[in-house]
């Protein structure tokens, strides 16, 4: 691809400095000290953004900003977060909070550490742009809503309150962006080209809590079929047992965009997907575990609990099973497939926390319309044209939240991202070159200051 326009190292430079901000958000880490510490680097690094925009801050540290356009009805609202989760400094090649800039011979110049990809990478590119335009002196035609997450990584439940808020003053967004799929070139098998991965969904997500019951007693005279034996056999039940996959409308939609690149047998194949769904979900559910995520409900047994003291056999045994709904799929349905799983095991569902995948946003409208048209900002140059492919996404974000008052709701991370780097997330060493943040910066440039296409009429 082409060289992205200006220059990427003061980008690389401001995040850099808000990577050291250690703004991790766990049930069990949090240091307060470090988000007003990321909040004052936040207001230095962007002064114009904060000194221009309204600003509603949150008791958590999420922060909401107003820019005023020509009119207040369907504005746009771009989202990101700036809580990360824990890195363990171990596992790490480099420190995870050194916000180390360096030019590496293949990528060119990168920024490492935790959050570079999810989600400060995202969050500085909203601010650039934004920081930008005011500085050129644009002024929007539409409201503009920066939402900016400090607990999107314990389950965002601050922003409800966002949404709340927006609700309250009647704001009804036209279109929501927030991270999610990102540019890839290895989307699918024979696929050639790169790819925008656009959720126009997310998948629900669910905590089941299992629990089997025991007598209890000292472990040199133990019982057969105790709480912790019968507790394990329903994990081993659980594992073996996956629910079977489907192809649901957002993924028949990634199908149809993918299939046309596709060489001929592959392609012939997948325009028959419709009238096909099952087998071709069977193959998808065997390509990768990414293609596995997307067509089925998972299931991962993630906590597990037992006696307190290595001789005492446990009274209560529990797990805690995390769920990510497919579309289509629900809590009642669940309950019902996890008792018929369980059958004859004396295990208990102790309770089911979560929630329903989300509805559905359309690609048939303006809003989608817009959105591809500021990917195409990224990379002007016809040869490198970006493939936009809408898809269901595996994790869930904050903006499931905002689907109470917007029907275009985009999650969509504008940076390019290798099998690598999207291993990278959650996990060690993660890190963004410095040129996919200007790419960035002129993505959320063309979604706040690009003409919004006209609706077709019915």
């Amino acid at each position: 691809m082409s060289a992205a326009p200006g220059t990427s190292a003061p980008v690389a430079e401001r995040l850099a400095e808000l990577v050291r901000c250690r703004t991790v958000s766990a049930p069990d880490e949090r240091d307060e000290d470090e988000f007003v510490r990321f909040r004052a680097a936040f207001a230095r690094l962007y002064p114009r953004l904060h000194a221009e925009l309204e600003l509603t801050t949150f008791p958590g540290g999420s922060l909401l900003f107003r820019w005023r356009g020509r009119v207040a009805a369907d504005p746009v609202v771009l989202m990101a977060h700036y809580d990360v989760v824990p890195a363990p400094a171990e596992q790490w090649d480099r420190d995870p909070f050194s916000g180390l800039v360096e030019e590496d011979t293949e990528a060119g110049l990168v920024v490492h550490g935790r959050g570079t990809l999810d989600d400060k990478g995202s969050l500085v590119c909203v601010a650039e742009a934004v920081e930008r335009l005011l500085a050129a002196g644009h002024v929007p035609e539409h409201d503009v809503w920066l939402s900016f997450g400090a607990d999107e990584e314990v389950e965002g439940h601050e922003c409800r309150e966002v949404v709340a808020h927006l609700e309250s003053l009647g704001v009804r967004p036209w279109l929501v962006s927030d991270e999610g799929g990102a540019v890839v070139d290895d989307a699918l098998p024979g696929l050639s080209g790169y790819s925008a991965m656009v959720a126009t969904v997310e998948k629900g997500i669910t905590n089941v809590h299992l629990v089997a019951r025991g007598g209890g007693g000292h472990a040199s005279t133990p019982s057969p079929d105790g709480a912790t034996a019968r507790l394990a056999r329903a994990i081993v039940r659980i594992e073996e047992n996956p629910a079977p996959p489907g192809l649901s409308e957002p993924v028949l939609q990634m199908l149809d965009v993918v299939g046309e690149a596709m060489p001929l047998p592959v392609r012939l194949a997948l325009r028959q997907a419709r009238r096909a769904k099952r087998p071709l979900a069977e193959v998808l559910a065997r390509v990768s575990k990414e293609t596995s995520s997307m067509v089925r409900t998972t299931m991962a047994v993630t906590r597990v609990s037992g006696s307190p003291a290595d001789n005492v056999l446990a009274t209560e045994a529990r797990a805690v099973v995390n769920v990510r709904l497919a579309v289509g799929d629900d809590r009642e349905q669940l309950r019902a497939r996890l008792t018929r799983l369980l059958r004859g095991l004396d295990v208990e569902i102790a309770a089911i926390e979560g929630n329903d995948p989300p509805p559905v946003s359309r690609t048939d409208t303006p809003a989608w319309a817009h959105l591809v048209a500021a990917i195409g900002a990224i990379d002007p140059a016809p040869h490198d044209a970006i493939r936009v492919v809408p898809y269901v996404q595996t994790g869930a974000t904050d903006s499931r939240h905002f689907t109470r008052i917007s029907d275009g709701v985009y999650r969509f991370s504008p940076l390019k991202m290798s099998r690598p780097q999207r291993d990278s997330i959650h996990a060690p060493n993660e890190w963004v070159q410095a040129e996919w943040l200007e790419r960035g910066v002129a993505f959320h440039t063309a979604l706040i200051a690009g003409e919004r296409p006209v609706a077709r009429a019915p």
